[in-house]
């Protein structure tokens, strides 16, 4: 039988997810070991090894854990209108940022061809999943009265998504978050010729 790390086996697990998944929001996937994780938590590699066998099998659980908690988030806006669900959604973006840190999964889709073959499916699943939810939000502001939106849905829906991450990158290049904070208020402007209250704490 193998021995369990000491401090709980849960917690231990949490504790390699916390700090990989900061080091892919600063650094990307394919530029930190297990020996940056295992030195921050003072963990030997077998250890890092016990709970995830391979880098693969570490990055897939980051993305799932990512998913979730995102996705998650965004439920707390449910029976909203759809304004205050999109400023909310637009906001985790900002707080982010904010925080010096970059959407994880649109790290890990900039190194999209060197990810396992289960990783490029979940972030892909993600970035499907966003814009079906935005997809869902146009069309309740369509019949709120509260969006003006022509063509597909799933156009507009991915034109958000893309225009938010990249915005985080040209933001994180100029160390101006207020990139990133003017791009979201023409985004919502385009949609319903109003500001974003930026919510200050962020869930992803």
């Amino acid at each position: 039988m193998k021995r369990r790390p000491a401090g709980g086996e849960g917690h231990t697990r949490t504790q390699i997810l916390d700090i990989a998944e900061g080091l892919v929001q600063s650094r990307g996937f394919n530029n930190f070991s297990y020996a940056d994780i295992a030195t921050s938590l003072s963990l030997s590699k077998p250890a890092l090894h016990y709970h995830f066998p391979g880098k693969a099998e570490l990055g897939l659980a980051l993305v799932q854990r990512y998913d979730q908690r995102f996705f998650e988030a965004l439920s707390s806006v449910d029976g909203k209108d759809a304004l205050a669900r999109l400023e909310f959604f637009a906001s985790q973006y900002v707080s982010v940022l904010r925080e010096q840190r970059m959407c994880l999964c649109g790290m890990l889709a900039a190194e999209f061809n060197t990810l396992s073959v289960p990783m490029k499916e979940s972030v892909v699943d993600f970035f499907d999943r966003t814009a079906a939810w935005l997809s869902e939000v146009l069309a309740q502001g369509k019949s709120e009265g509260a969006f003006a939106v022509d063509g597909p849905l799933s156009t507009r829906a991915f034109v958000i998504v893309s225009s938010l991450e990249g915005a985080m990158l040209v933001a994180r290049l100029y160390d101006d978050i207020n990139i990133l904070q003017t791009t979201v208020t023409h985004l919502l402007d385009g949609l319903a010729g109003s500001s974003l209250d930026v919510a200050p704490k962020s869930a992803v």
